[in-house]
């Protein structure tokens, strides 16, 4: 099944801790390249991120960005240092007396003292699961997504290897009558050479000639590439540069069969070949 490289997905999973979300972006690239936007506080994250991406897409330019919204979760237990409140307050009093009253300590100053409220760390062996499923989903949409646009490429391509087909039936069609005009000619080109050379020369550049107009065989190597390219549509694994590689095939075939055209149809129909197969190629640059 072909697939695009350009998709979005987008995952939001509430957790206790706040709501989870991802978001991926992908376009097309010769290999797999990932950018990845973490929390601070999470970047422990990022090679089991880097693994399951990889994991699940072959090719293509991926951004992947994570968000914890945590407005309004409870996040940490938070507790108070009592013992640390209750020395503050001595060493405050005791300084109080020393320099006079009216310089004690305000309760913003005593909460911001270092120690005096805790925050209890959140589980993050859980929250790490909580992430990497919401990650796992967003990557099933991402996949789909691409499955999607693959589809569509995929029929596009079809009907440009029909119309490829079309143009190699017209060439075959047509390549008696194209033989048998150009015998004609060199037969005619022959009569107003001397009586005195030799007919096995003659006959040996007659060959010759013959076989360097014949396309027969460059027809063949088109269909044979078209008959690849059907069977490549249905492979479960990345076929973009399997199909990337049969276009440059597909190309060499229609320069050869441009330069061997012995009439004007001929050329008319390799020049459509490679507009075809022009098309092909672009659309194929975005398949995984």
């Amino acid at each position: 099944m072909l697939r695009s490289m350009t998709a979005f997905a987008r995952q939001d999973q509430p957790s206790v801790w706040g709501t989870i979300i991802w978001e991926l972006r992908s376009v097309n690239h010769r290999y797999l390249e990932m950018t990845l936007r973490l929390p601070e506080a999470l970047r422990g994250l990022e090679a089991p991120v880097r693994e399951r991406v990889a994991a699940a897409l072959g090719r293509g330019k991926v951004e992947c960005t994570l968000k914890l919204q945590t407005a309004g979760a409870p996040l940490t237990a938070i507790t108070l240092n009592q013992p640390l409140v209750e020395r503050l307050l001595e060493i405050a009093g005791e300084v109080e007396h020393m320099i006079g009253p009216g310089t004690g300590l305000r309760l913003g100053d005593v909460l911001r003292w270092p120690g005096v409220v805790n925050e209890a760390e959140p589980d993050l062996d859980d929250m790490q699961l909580a992430i990497l499923g919401c990650l796992d989903a967003a990557l099933r949409e991402l996949i789909a997504t691409r499955e999607r646009e693959g589809q569509r490429t995929a029929e596009q391509l079809q009907q440009r290897c029909e119309a490829i087909r079309a143009q190699v039936q017209r060439v075959r069609v047509r390549r008696p009558e194209v033989q048998a005009r150009w015998r004609d000619k060199l037969l005619t080109r022959l009569a107003d050479i001397s009586a005195d050379a030799d007919p096995g020369r003659l006959e040996q550049e007659l060959v010759l000639i013959a076989q360097r107009l014949d396309v027969e065989e460059e027809l063949d190597r088109l269909d044979a590439h078209l008959d690849e390219i059907q069977a490549v549509f249905v492979r479960p694994d990345p076929v973009g540069r399997r199909l990337d590689f049969l276009m440059q095939e597909l190309n060499r075939e229609a320069n050869t069969l441009s330069s061997k055209s012995a009439d004007t149809e001929t050329t008319r129909a390799a020049v459509e070949l490679k507009v075809l197969i022009e098309q092909m190629r672009e659309q194929i640059q975005n398949i995984e």
